[in-house]
C-alpha cells in the first residue's frame, strides 16, 4: 500500500537535522514551517490527482527556493506566479522579511517544464537545506550521511508515484536513487553553467 501524503510529510517534519543543516519543515509550532508543510502537501496533491508526466528528484532544498516555500523547484515567485502554482490553489508566502525570491535552478527547470508542457513533482534526495557552517543563507552539497538520512522519505515518494517516470537531476540524485534501485533517467543539473545540458536532456527523454 502506497503511503499517504500526510504520513510522509509528518515523517519529514520529524527529521532531526545534523549540524549546518535546517529542517524547514519542522513541526516546532513555527508559522513558516507550518505553511511549507501546507505548500508542499498542497503540491504533493495536486500531483496526485493531475497525474504527474515526470518525479524530477533533486539534491536538496536552496536557501532561495524550497527552504522558503517548501516546495521542491520552486521559488516564491514561481509559487505565486507560475500555473502550476498561485495563490487560486492555496499556495502561500511561509517568510516575513519583505522579499519575493528568486532562485536560478527554480526558473531553470520551472522554464523548461513549461516549455515542453510538462507537470511535474518534484522531491530532493536530501530534503532539508544544507548550509555552509555559520550562513544559513547558503547552500553546500549534502554529505553521504545526509543523502542516507534522506533515503527512506525518497523511497516513499517513489512508491506514491508508482509508474511515474523519474528523472535524477544531478549526481547525488542518481545516486540515491540508484542505492534504492529505482529506474531513472539522470539529466545534468543546471548549476555551474549546466543549464543547456540539462534542458537538452530533458527535451532528448521527452522524444523517447
Amino acid at each position: 500500500m502506497a503511503p499517504s501524503i500526510s504520513a510522509i510529510i509528518a515523517a519529514l517534519a520529524q527529521l532531526v537535522p545534523p549540524a549546518n543543516a535546517i529542517n524547514p519543515y519542522a513541526d516546532d509550532g513555527a508559522a513558516g514551517n507550518t505553511i511549507r508543510r501546507a505548500n508542499l502537501h498542497r503540491a504533493l496533491e495536486r500531483a496526485l490527482a493531475h497525474g504527474p508526466d515526470l518525479l524530477l528528484v533533486g539534491e536538496a532544498p536552496g536557501y532561495n527556493g524550497a527552504r522558503r516555500t517548501g516546495v521542491p523547484f520552486t521559488s516564491e515567485r514561481i509559487l505565486l506566479e507560475g500555473s502550476q502554482y498561485g495563490v487560486a490553489q492555496g499556495f502561500a508566502i511561509a517568510t516575513n522579511d519583505g522579499r519575493i525570491s528568486a532562485e536560478p535552478t527554480a526558473t531553470i527547470v520551472y522554464r523548461e517544464m513549461a516549455a515542453l508542457n510538462l507537470f511535474v513533482v518534484g522531491w530532493n534526495a536530501y530534503p532539508l537545506h544544507p548550509h555552509r557552517p555559520g550562513n544559513d543563507q547558503s547552500n553546500r552539497p549534502p554529505r553521504s550521511t545526509e543523502l542516507a538520512l534522506g533515503l527512506p522519505l525518497l523511497a516513499e515518494v517513489c512508491t506514491l508515484f508508482a509508474g511515474v517516470p523519474v528523472l535524477a537531476m544531478g549526481k547525488s540524485a542518481a545516486r540515491s536513487l540508484h542505492q534504492l534501485g529505482i529506474s531513472h533517467t539522470p539529466l545534468r543539473h543546471p548549476a555551474q553553467g549546466g543549464a543547456a545540458q540539462f534542458a537538452q536532456g530533458l527535451r532528448e527523454w521527452r522524444i523517447r
